[in-house]
């Protein structure tokens, strides 16, 4: 699956570190990915996505599976992205799922990156579900993703995002990139490789790259 996607000309590949997840990988497994993923010559950015997890252990775990970003799904304190002590600064984005354009608004001033690195993604915008942390298929709100696009850079657009419908999103909501995981997906955790390249040429077409 890494291969295909990246073979599709994807920008970055996540990996899923949290136990509670359907597409939990295992960090031996993890490691193993991306150190083939590594030799190859366009290698993309590699993320991890975590939840509520010790910042050490993130740091930790991001070194051991050669991972370039942590990707936050849980109650992260905004420290853990902005304070230069913080052993993911620099290395993390959050994702937040609001509920109203206020409650975005409020959420990407408390973390949004003081600075961004070569490709970092400043914020990540997800579906608001009261229980799940992503990968609901459900359709994050593209008015208030676009009203968030329009201020703040390098925004990645999630939530129920498909072949059929990237093309309309990134039209609408001007994202930095999108992110995809049930959407291109046979069965949970197992992607399709013809809806993972059918994704990533819509994207690309619609004028995202």
């Amino acid at each position: 699956d890494a291969l295909a996607a990246a073979e599709a000309g994807a920008d970055y590949l996540g990996f899923v570190l949290w136990s509670g997840s359907q597409r939990a990988v295992e960090p031996a497994v993890v490691q193993a990915i991306t150190a083939h993923l590594r030799q190859l010559p366009d290698c993309p950015l590699l993320v991890g996505v975590f939840v509520n997890e010790p910042t050490a252990i993130v740091a930790h775990l991001l070194d051991r599976c050669g991972l370039d970003l942590a990707q936050l799904h849980g109650d992260e304190p905004p420290a853990v992205i902005g304070e230069p002590t913080s052993p993911l600064y620099g290395r993390a984005y959050k994702a937040l799922r609001p509920t109203s354009l206020a409650e975005a608004e409020a959420d990407a001033e408390w973390y949004l990156p003081p600075q961004l690195l070569d490709g970092q993604p400043a914020l990540l915008i997800d579906a608001y579900h009261p229980n799940l942390r992503g990968g609901t298929g459900q359709t994050a709100d593209w008015h208030l993703a676009a009203h968030l696009s329009a201020t703040i850079p390098r925004l990645m657009l999630a939530g129920g995002l498909t072949p059929d419908n990237v093309a309309q999103a990134v039209r609408e909501v001007r994202p930095y990139a999108v992110d995809v995981s049930s959407g291109v997906e046979s069965s949970p955790g197992r992607k399709d490789h013809k809806w993972v390249r059918a994704f990533v040429a819509a994207a690309q077409n619609a004028g995202l790259k």
